[in-house]
């Protein structure tokens, strides 16, 4: 590692402050022998900010296929021929339900997620309803519906919610490149919204898409610049009938060089590894040295997850806790 990265690392980990620009796009190509001075210092800072503890969280799928937006990687996409089954938006029954289920795992959140641009005035009520008539001591509420208004938005907190997700997917110059049916300052409009309403934001993207090292880089930086509360970091797993069907995957260390440049480009963000965490193989433990302060538990959209006992496992072999429960 050549002296001024070592020193800009050193410098991170006494202060805490994020990394500077040049010295975050360094990171992407540190050589796999540097790998464990940097971890020395994303480890640390995780630690600082979350001590032993990670976030786990848990999805329902709301409301699946049929999505009129046209992003390249989505086996969602109406334009894309992936065999995904279509189905409409959950009953307030079945809401009810999959927080039951979260309530015996060790998660701490609960995101009801739904396929399309935005949901409708009455469909985010019904969504608002099944917060508002069933709330836990264990598992808050969060959300993932799309391009929502301010007024939505607080009308789903009155009922419950207390974070919001909403992915800008990717780096803003990459972003044509990924999706043509909606504009990014659309999406970045929806995460100040969010934070305008009182509510935490969950906001990160998928990395793996065809971006350069530069674009990752920005990306963080754009993470950075909207002060967000926690980062999913998604990595491409390529479905067959998408347009990036025949995108290869990142290899191991690749990710792993990315979670750490979350981490240092946003230190007191929450940073989760969610889909293709799988394509680490043997390296899904080292996720945390390299900065991750949690992970998504048990069943994903429309990619394989991992059983969640095996997950516990690997944070009682790393004495690893979940975060405790809400109060």
């Amino acid at each position: 590692m050549d002296s001024a990265l070592s020193a800009s690392l050193a410098a991170v980990a006494e202060t805490g402050q994020p990394l500077e620009p040049a010295a975050a796009r360094a990171v992407l190509d540190l050589p796999a022998a540097d790998l464990p001075a940097l971890f020395a210092v994303t480890s640390h800072l995780r630690e600082r900010r979350f001590g032993r503890h990670v976030q786990l969280c848990s999805i329902l799928n709301a409301r699946c296929g049929a999505c009129s937006e046209d992003c390249a990687f989505c086996a969602q996409a109406a334009a894309h021929d992936t065999g995904v089954e279509t189905t409409p938006l959950a009953s307030r029954a079945t809401i009810h339900a999959a927080l039951a289920e979260a309530e015996t795992l060790p998660v701490s959140r609960l995101g009801v997620v739904t396929a399309g641009e935005a949901l409708s005035d009455a469909e985010v009520e019904r969504i608002a309803e099944a917060f508002r008539t069933r709330r836990s001591a264990k598992v808050h509420w969060c959300a993932s519906l799309g391009c929502l208004t301010a007024d939505q938005l607080r009308r789903l907190k009155d009922a419950g919610m207390t974070r919001f997700h909403h992915n800008l997917e990717t780096a803003e110059s990459f972003f044509p490149a990924i999706c043509t049916t909606h504009s990014y300052a659309k999406r970045l409009a929806t995460v100040r919204a969010t934070k305008a309403a009182g509510l935490e934001i969950c906001c990160g993207g998928i990395l793996g898409l065809g971006e350069s090292p530069d674009q990752r880089v920005e990306f963080a930086l754009t993470l950075a610049r909207e002060q967000v509360e926690a980062i999913p970091l998604n990595f491409l797993v390529a479905i067959p009938g998408t347009r990036l069907a025949q995108q290869p995957p990142l290899p191991p260390l690749e990710i792993l060089r990315c979670v750490a440049l979350f981490r240092l480009t946003n230190p007191q963000a929450e940073i989760k590894v969610c889909a293709g965490r799988l394509l680490l193989r043997d390296l899904q433990s080292q996720i945390f040295l390299a900065g991750a302060s949690g992970m998504m538990v048990g069943r994903l959209l429309t990619v394989a997850g991992r059983d969640v006992p095996t997950d516990l496992q690997l944070l009682a072999d790393l004495e690893l806790e979940p975060e405790p429960a809400a109060e």
